[in-house]
């Protein structure tokens, strides 16, 4: 089942989880996971990390994150909480009135999660050497800063 939570909730989840990034500074919403009363994954929403995609229509799943537990459905199949998260979170910010969604994965990512939850990649971001482009603005460092990305959107866009 998935409900609302607290950005502070989510992001304490991230840092408990999260195998590369780090908790986010700020965000819209914040979507979790529950599987018989348990916090089992969290998805959070925020405006486009990218100023261009920035136009208060898009927002970015900026963390989608699950505490790595494979839990298996009668069928032997295993839980989809991260496409569950990814679909709810489509559904929740077009509900808000959002007309466009996106999320980055590293290139190395199977992408399998957002698949089953419809999205389709749209775009690719190319490593960059140095992560930042530009040396006057600081920015909160992440292990996967400067790695080639891919961009996905729900395919019902």
């Amino acid at each position: 089942m998935v409900a609302p939570t607290t950005i502070a909730k989510a992001n304490a989840f991230v840092a408990a989880h999260h195998r590369h990034n780090k908790p986010v500074r700020g965000a819209r919403f914040a979507i979790s996971a529950l599987l018989d009363g348990e916090l089992v994954g969290v998805a959070i929403v925020g405006r486009p990390v990218s100023r261009v995609l920035d136009d208060g229509l898009t927002a970015e799943v900026t963390r989608c994150c699950t505490d790595g537990v494979k839990r298996a459905l009668d069928n032997g199949h295993t839980v989809p909480i991260c496409s569950m998260l990814y679909a709810a979170s489509w559904r929740a910010w077009c509900a808000m009135g959002g007309r466009k969604l996106v999320t980055y994965t590293l290139a190395v990512e199977p992408g399998s999660s957002l698949r089953a939850a419809g999205w389709q990649i749209v775009g690719e971001v190319k490593q960059e050497p140095n992560g930042w482009s530009r040396r006057a603005r600081e920015r909160a460092g992440q292990d996967v800063d400067g790695q080639a990305k891919f961009r996905w959107e729900p395919a019902t866009l």
